[in-house]
């Protein structure tokens, strides 16, 4: 039965409108201690906590004498308690201190680096994302918002906090962007929702919300980070489960387990440690605004939330607002701004012309075009690249009504206009304004297939059918490994011999690790993802949990791949026949291959598991940084794994070969078994090698990129040869920005423009 302490604190808890983790914030008291007091029947609390949990509810002098009560205290024992001697006081505050607030376990001190090494790399990220989009060149375009509508806000009472009863007048929130840490924290929940149009700043604010928040963050506070909610499926993943996810993807080093089984990305999350700065409400996939409302107001996580108007009312009219979130909305840039900025960006009077005609002829249709397009810091900025970064262009042909006869004319003039531009000069061999526009639809049509805005290295190939990747992955696993069977075999056995040996092993590896990368892609949603781990002399709970795992995964692999090989190895070089001969040698052949690479994958694999250690929290922070780690990484599983599986297949065939005499199998086969150490030796270094190949081709994130995005893609001329580099210049030049992990299009208005170019 509950105590009448613990009864009568939730009926005043719920009576203020507060969860138990909102009254732990605002009294100080541990959640723990609150929900064991709820809770259990033998509640005993401090005076001193009872006093704390009092002052944070608010309670007025009945309700705090009867709490007082309940704990089994008076007001005059609370009184003599308050004015007793120092000695007495000492004691209460330990005996607090040590119901309140455990001592911090190892995992605390984690959690607190962790999350300044993440504030480290946050910070970095944001600052390179200005400079690429040249915010401050030659000074940043004026954000400035007023309040939101009131139908798209929560009662200013529960914005507010206010006590049951009281009421609560609306704060002051218009603002500029050097002012928007202050605006949010005059806002006692925490929760603020930007409205804008499209282009119309919104994603620059938060950075620069980021920026700001973090450039006044102490050790141990909560670290804001800014994700894209483009790729958010709120009736998969709940917004904590979906946020520790992309924690770990864009800083691997997240992913490192604590003594309880939970990552640091998980724990951070669920302490509150981080504050989601959520860009991007109107870029979820169409059909999930409501269940995203809904599942954001399960939680009361302080937040900061950004949309476009029109998708965010709608949400709301189908469900509720955001709740107890204030609400702000980005006004348009006036000409005088315009007239303040235009300018500036070029040497020649170029946007005189231009200018004088806002001024004069407001109402004209060049004007009206004009204004209601060059309202957002997207458009000004696609203006400013296509005239006064081009001095052979003048802007004044934005005044032409017959060429430019509605505003969006002339929006997708300037969209046209700014990859020519941003092109203009490049060598047509590298690459020509008309061969990245073709791989820049390319990358946008593979994006709408995927229905997510977010373009990362590792899905480059899923725009294929299951089937098609399983087929070029047979493929080319299969040519890598018979050409390695070739360079070892072809020197001993000779070109015709090693030839049919080569093609023998290039067909089993084909037949086997084609069906085996479906399977595997199949149970990770055929997406591969990439390693969150460096190879390193360390061991822990973590690799400990993946041994077992990697273990069944590669023996029922090695088994397969094990097995085929007999046979085929059988049938084709040693003429087996369906004698009774022949077919004893085969299915020992098959037993003693089988077993040999079951063992040696499984060692392998376990091994590379134990040797895996974390990467450092700020060690990535960029798409670049992730796919260098990645193939570091996979480097040293490749030699891990390819030495254990050599030594294994070396040794371990002739070991099993004598085990085998020793039972006399083959007496009881009435066969000879004979096996050559050379050719252990041999074929060891051909699993070896081949297998650490067929391996990363068929099974690593970086190996689907290297087979896609390096070989097969570009082969059928979808993509440049030299990737890496073209995304690279393509952020340079602002068509493309980094978020976190991941590359994204500018603006997702670039990509919609894109992707109707290319079905036009």
């Amino acid at each position: 039965m509950i105590s009448e302490f613990g009864e009568l604190l939730r009926r005043l808890r719920k009576n203020a409108g507060l969860t138990q983790d909102e009254l732990c914030r605002r009294s100080g008291v541990s959640e723990r201690t609150i929900r064991r007091l709820e809770t259990h029947k033998d509640a005993n609390p401090q005076l001193e906590t009872v006093r704390l949990l009092a002052d944070a509810l608010g309670l007025g002098p009945d309700e705090h004498t009867q709490l007082l009560a309940a704990a089994g205290g008076t007001p005059v024992a609370a009184q003599d308690n308050a004015q007793g001697s120092a000695q007495d006081k000492t004691q209460d505050k330990t005996q607090d201190k040590t119901q309140d607030k455990p001592p911090s376990p190892p995992v605390d001190r984690a959690l607190a680096a962790a999350g300044d090494d993440l504030a480290g790399a946050v910070a970095a990220r944001c600052k390179r994302e200005e400079e690429l989009h040249r915010i401050q060149d030659p000074l940043p375009l004026p954000v400035r918002w007023r309040a939101a509508p009131d139908e798209l806000i929560d009662h200013w009472t529960n914005i507010r906090r206010a006590k049951p009863g009281a009421g609560a007048e609306p704060l002051p929130l218009a603002g500029r962007l050097d002012e928007i840490v202050d605006v949010y924290r005059r806002i006692p929940s925490g929760r603020l929702v930007v409205l804008g149009k499209a282009g119309s700043g919104k994603t620059m604010l938060a950075v620069r919300f980021v920026l700001d928040v973090l450039a006044t963050r102490t050790p141990g506070d909560v670290v804001p980070v800014l994700v894209s909610l483009g790729s958010w499926d709120p009736t998969k993943a709940s917004l904590r489960d979906w946020l520790t996810t992309r924690l770990e993807r864009d800083y691997p080093g997240l992913a490192a387990t604590g003594d309880d089984g939970a990552t640091l990305a998980a724990a951070l999350v669920a302490r509150d440690r981080v504050l989601p700065v959520l860009d991007g409400f109107d870029e979820l996939a169409e059909g999930l605004h409501r269940d995203a409302l809904e599942e954001l107001n399960r939680t009361t996580l302080p937040l900061l939330l950004t949309s476009r108007p029109h998708d965010y009312a709608m949400a709301v009219a189908r469900t509720d607002v955001l709740t107890a979130a204030a609400g702000v909305e980005v006004t348009d840039l006036t000409v005088a701004d315009l007239a303040d900025y235009l300018p500036r960006t070029t040497r020649g009077g170029g946007w005189d012309v231009v200018l004088d005609e806002l001024r004069a002829h407001p109402h004209g249709a060049a004007s009206e075009n004009l204004h209601a397009v060059l309202t957002t810091p997207l458009m000004v900025g696609l203006a400013r690249a296509t005239y006064s970064d081009t001095p052979d262009r003048d802007p004044a042909e934005l005044l032409d009504t017959e060429r430019f006869a509605t505003p969006e004319a002339v929006e997708d003039h300037l969209l046209s206009s700014f990859i020519a531009t941003a092109y203009r000069g490049v060598p047509q061999q590298r690459w020509g304004a008309d061969r990245a526009h073709r791989w820049l639809r390319h990358l946008a049509r593979h994006l709408d297939r995927l229905g997510s805005r977010d373009l990362a290295w590792w899905e480059l190939g899923t725009s294929l059918r299951p089937r098609q990747r399983m087929l070029v992955i047979g493929l080319v696993a299969g040519f890598v490994v018979g050409f390695v069977d070739l360079l070892v075999e072809a020197p001993k056995f000779g070109i015709a011999r090693g030839g049919v040996s080569a093609i023998l092993v290039a067909l089993t590896t084909a037949l086997t690790l084609g069906p085996m990368h479906w399977i595997v892609a199949r149970s990770a949603g055929f997406v591969l993802q990439p390693a969150k781990f460096r190879m390193g002399w360390w061991a822990g709970r973590g690799p400990v949990r993946r041994l077992g795992t990697r273990l069944r995964y590669g023996f029922t692999a090695g088994m397969i791949l094990g097995v085929g090989f007999a046979a085929l190895r059988d049938v084709l070089l040693s003429g087996a026949t369906w004698a009774p001969g022949g077919v004893v040698v085969t299915l020992f052949d098959m037993l003693l291959f089988g077993t040999v690479f079951g063992v040696g994958i499984a060692l392998g694999a376990g091994m590379v598991a134990v040797l895996e250690s974390p990467l450092d929290v700020r060690s990535v922070v960029s798409p670049e940084d992730l796919l260098r780690t990645n193939r570091t990484t996979i480097a040293g599983q490749m030699a891990v794994f390819g030495s254990v599986f050599a030594v294994i297949i070396a040794f371990g065939t002739s070991l099993l070969t004598r085990l085998l005499h020793l039972v006399r199998l083959d007496e009881l086969a009435g066969v000879t078994f004979v096996w050559d150490t050379r050719d252990g030796i041999f074929i060891g270094l051909i699993g070896g090698v081949g297998g650490a190949l067929g391996y990363v081709v068929s099974l690593t994130a970086w190996g689907q990129w290297a087979v896609f995005a390096r070989l097969w893609l570009p082969l059928t001329g979808r993509l440049p040869w030299a990737l890496n580099s073209f995304l690279d210049d393509a952020c340079r030049r602002g068509l493309l920005r980094r978020s976190g992990a991941v590359h994204q299009f500018r603006h997702a208005r670039l990509q919609d423009h894109l992707l109707a170019a290319d079905r036009h």
